[in-house]
């Protein structure tokens, strides 16, 4: 296990990973083809927010399989180009959460009762004592806070805000509830009805274009209510800071405390530097001892345990990827691959869909996972470098359609977890693979296509289609024999469609692999239909 770290961690991280046995590499400052020629001689890069990991620092990987943010944003990693190379990115928002909802606090007290003015004021020596109260502020018990973004940080800023007996509501798009904080906090779905009811709006979302400019000249200058104060420890484009700065001068709003800048340092002359009414910071949120000190320990934590266990903490781009499960449910995700790998010797065509369907109290958990572990098989004899992270972002590239399908009860004559992948082809072709995973922990193919049968996926293994007709297990038998090919166990299924023409499959397994010329030569045998081989990894592997 080889590390780059291309930002400044802090030392109990750099000590983490030596105790682990993880040799790494500091090297800080790198310049983009600097970084380029040395990240694929690591198996995963640690960075801060100093490096820049753009599309051409990841054109050559190498042996480099994961990247991880020590902080929240992962604005200088190139997200997409890390999906699409497989890559997977982590962050550590959570070592974080606790400094930057406080610092959330810390500006909001300070803006609503003007301390950073009074503190300069008598410093300097021009305060005049009796005049005192032009410092006099406003009281924020009994005022409503409006939380935008009820992830880690929106929901620790409303606990807090809460017991310091302030009304609060939320608005998020993406929280599904009527209300939040265990129901202490009411969601509001529309944003202009939602600053029509606040004294105070403090913003917890993401950058992008969804939340740029969600707080605009438009809504600046006639939506909002004259007292508003504008707490902003996010991302600086959430709002438009030049409006923002017209609001303040205008009084169309009361203060604002921001944090964050949508260019980074800001301006010497940008125009929020000339308002009385603002208090600003230098992008501070997360910088505090303990939380410098996290953000550096949980990257180095997260990167040690995937590439040790295939564990995934804090992933920005795996959507619901989770590889490190309890061990009675694991097993389940070798199911989806041995799954995927018949799948992929089934089928002839291109795929136009892959759908899975999960049954019973384990599987239904995972099912994003597990669909993209059989996507994975079914993709790899037709694509380079798929993996879990890129196999979503490569289907879409070329048209296939990912399903998961959580059944309420397992298929017809079946019992327990059940998983079922389902290929439709855009010729029309289609195939289904059901299995489940019985308590010894090994994985059971019970259908393939109309074919029932109990079946452990494993090693070399042949799968015939033939007319069910006296003589063809036989010949079947003879063809391997007289090829020196040991049968070590054999399967057989039949069925019957409905014109009464019945049609067996053969599930054969081997001591070794068979030839090209076995196979032609079973081919070209009467009444058999089909015959694909493949090779499934051995049992327990």
């Amino acid at each position: 296990m080889r590390i780059l770290v291309a930002d400044k961690l802090a030392d109990e991280g750099l000590e983490f990973l030596k105790q682990n046995n993880a040799a790494y590499d500091a090297k800080v400052g790198l310049k983009e083809d600097e970084l380029a020629a040395a990240v694929g001689e690591y198996d995963a890069l640690i960075v801060r927010s100093g490096a820049k990991v753009t599309a051409k620092v990841l054109e050559k990987l190498g042996k480099l399989k994961a990247i991880a943010r020590a902080g929240v944003g992962v604005d200088n990693i190139d997200l997409e180009a890390a999906t699409a190379k497989g890559i997977l990115v982590l962050n550590t928002a959570e070592a974080s959460t606790l400094s930057t909802a406080e610092h959330a606090l810390a500006l909001l007290l300070s803006l609503a009762r003007k301390i950073p003015q009074a503190h300069a004021s008598l410093k300097s020596g021009a305060l005049e004592w009796k005049k005192r109260s032009v410092y006099q502020g406003t009281q924020l018990a009994g005022k409503t806070l409006g939380v935008v973004g009820l992830g880690r940080i929106g929901r620790t800023v409303a606990t807090r805000a809460l017991a310091m007996e302030m009304n609060v509501i939320g608005f998020d798009p993406y929280f599904s509830g009527p209300a939040a904080v265990d129901g202490k906090v009411k969601l509001i779905k529309d944003f202009d009805e939602f600053l029509s009811q606040i004294d105070v709006i403090t913003f917890h979302v993401p950058g992008g274009e969804q939340t740029k400019h969600l707080l605009n000249r438009e809504r600046l200058m006639n939506k909002c209510r004259p007292n508003l104060l504008v707490v902003n420890d996010a991302r600086g484009e959430v709002i438009d800071e030049i409006a923002l700065a017209e609001a303040l001068k205008e009084k169309k709003i009361a203060g604002a405390a921001i944090d964050v800048y949508a260019t980074e340092p800001p301006a010497k002359d940008h125009p929020l530097f000339g308002c009385e009414n603002a208090v600003l910071t230098p992008h501070l949120g997360a910088s505090t001892d303990e939380a410098q000190t996290a953000v550096s320990v949980d990257a180095c934590k997260a990167i040690v345990a995937f590439l040790n266990t295939g564990e995934i903490r804090g992933a920005v781009n795996a959507g619901g990827l989770k590889l490190d499960l309890p061990a009675d449910e694991k097993p389940f995700v070798e199911l989806a691959r041995r799954i995927g790998i018949l799948l992929a010797a089934l089928c002839e065509g291109g795929y136009r869909s892959i759908t899975l369907r999960a049954s019973g109290t384990r599987a239904p958990k995972h099912m994003n996972t597990l669909l993209r572990v059989a996507a994975v098989e079914l993709l790899r004899p037709h694509l380079d470098s798929v993996n879990v992270i890129n196999v979503e972002h490569l289907a879409r590239g070329r048209g296939i359609e990912l399903v998961t399908i959580h059944e309420p009860n397992p298929p017809a004559g079946l019992v327990g977890d059940i998983v079922g992948v389902r290929v439709d082809s855009s010729t029309g072709e289609s195939h289904r693979v059901l299995g489940t995973v019985y308590a010894d922990g090994l994985p059971r193919v019970l259908r393939i296509d109309g074919y029932s049968m109990d079946m452990i996926p494993e090693g070399n293994m042949v799968l015939i289609v033939n007319q069910d007709t006296p003589g063809v297990i036989g010949l079947v038998g003879s063809s391997f024999g007289d090829a020196q090919v040991n049968i070590a166990d054999m399967v057989i299924s039949r069925e019957i469609d409905k014109d009464g023409k019945a049609t067996a499959l053969m599930v054969i397994k081997t001591d070794s692999p068979a030839s090209e010329s076995l196979f032609n030569r079973l081919k070209a045998r009467p009444n058999i239909l089909k015959v694909k081989s493949l090779v499934l990894p051995p049992r327990g592997k």
